[in-house]
């Protein structure tokens, strides 16, 4: 049988699509796309935001539309919370954020002619992290490991620890072995992925902290690049630095989740960290890691903020100096406290927010790729672009280059000029 993918969200989602698809390879069944005919149809679904849910429920009725005879399955986020908006848009198989493989086989029996198939579980009481085969289907270039399921940080915005469940980890040697695995298979970049990174090891044995996991990574697989996902701030101390520092194949590349530059709104967030804390965070890497792309989350016009309190957060951004960003409004989430707060803005003041943050978020990161002109940078080449070969340098930058047949390949570039959303160079070697 054929079965076709569409994945909405985080990394997280996009490597446990891309187990879905190996497991259904090995046992004998073609992977298309949502173009193709084909017997079945998943979706995996994101509910981080309302405007997430929305898009959920747009794929799923044009999927049902548009293939009408076919199985229709949806797993992921917004299942696990909305199981009933889910059922009304006319689903076969229905799902959550765990049990793959059950939720496979629910698939293949629908698709054999059964009837509705349904399995949720308690996503609050989950305790084993699920192994599930790591590396996709593409063409090997960059490949996603993930290390941790589920978080505790409770947000008043996010729902995601309703829908993830508690901290799960993967043993280290699991992650070493797939590592390994991912070598073998030629893939030349590994991005560590989970729910919350940071949180690795806190249910094992003797409590590991997550730099013994980044340097087993690291360690295990010498030859390939190493990158990390989004980190919480507090775990960046002058130890983690040093530490990681001693590791020649991680990508100067860190995410470091900020959502508000005031202190007041992170307070109302229930972030468990101040300004001065992620300002220390980003002065630690910015010493151990010179020239490092520092990126982050941002949400603006949460409920309550004032102008003075975006203002505050417009100079902290500045000051960090972020080399990119993802710009949010904030969105209501039923089943948070935020949703319950008072002084919810209004669609004219998110947008007006959203234009501000993204308008400094732009300068900074065009200050920051000018920075690169006529440094070297060693580029992993993933795909032709116009007239240009595009790929990443360590530091997660996009350099076009001009060039033929250099999928997968590591090339010294020099950086010419800013580029679009990069920079253009020229290769050396």
């Amino acid at each position: 049988m054929k079965f076709a993918f569409y994945t909405l969200g985080c990394k997280t989602n996009q490597y446990e699509t891309q187990a879905m698809e190996r497991l259904l390879t090995e046992l004998g069944h073609e992977i298309g796309s949502f173009e193709d005919d084909c017997d079945g149809y998943i979706v995996n679904t994101c509910s981080v935001t309302a405007v997430a849910d929305k898009k959920n429920r747009a794929v799923i009725r044009r999927c049902r539309r548009e293939h009408p005879g076919a199985v229709l399955g949806v797993c992921g986020c917004y299942p696990q919370h909305a199981a009933q908006a889910v059922r009304a848009l006319g689903i076969d198989v229905l799902g959550g954020s765990g049990n793959r493989r059950e939720f496979l086989d629910m698939m293949l029996a629908a698709a054999s002619g059964r009837a509705h198939q349904e399995m949720l579980d308690n996503a609050l009481r989950r305790r084993e992290f699920e192994v599930l085969p790591a590396g996709g289907l593409e063409e090997r270039t960059r490949a996603m490991l993930k290390v941790q399921d589920g978080c505790v940080n409770f947000c008043s915005y996010c729902i995601i620890p309703y829908t993830r469940g508690p901290v799960r980890s993967a043993p280290l040697e699991l992650a070493e072995e797939q590592a390994r695995e991912l070598a073998r298979r030629g893939y030349r970049e590994i991005v560590v992925t989970g729910i919350e990174i940071a949180s690795w090891g806190v249910d094992l044995p003797g409590k590991p902290a997550v730099t013994a996991l980044i340097e087993a990574i690291c360690r295990a697989v010498p030859g390939l690049r190493i990158r990390l996902g989004s980190l919480e701030p507090r775990i960046v101390t002058e130890e983690f630095c040093e530490r990681l520092a001693a590791l020649p194949n991680l990508c100067p590349q860190f995410h470091l989740s900020l959502q508000s530059g005031c202190d007041t709104v992170l307070q109302r967030m229930r972030r468990k960290y101040d300004i001065a804390r992620y300002d220390e965070s980003v002065e630690l890497l910015r010493k151990f890691f010179p020239g490092c792309a520092i990126t982050t989350d941002l949400i603006v016009a949460f409920p309550g903020e004032t102008e003075e309190e975006f203002a505050e957060t417009l100079a902290f951004i500045r000051k960090c100096g972020f080399a990119d960003m993802h710009i949010f409004p904030y969105s209501r989430r039923p089943g948070t406290p935020a949703d319950k707060m008072q002084g919810q803005h209004n669609n004219e003041t998110k947008e007006a927010r959203s234009r501000a943050a993204i308008a400094v978020a732009e300068e900074m990161s065009r200050t920051y790729r000018e920075n690169l002109i006529g440094t070297t940078q060693s580029v992993l080449f993933e795909e032709a672009e116009d007239s240009f070969y595009t790929g990443h340098a360590p530091n997660y930058v996009k350099v076009y280059a001009p060039g033929e047949n250099l999928h997968n390949q590591l090339r010294d570039v020099e950086i010419t000029d800013v580029y679009r959303d990069g920079v253009l160079g020229k290769i050396l070697f």
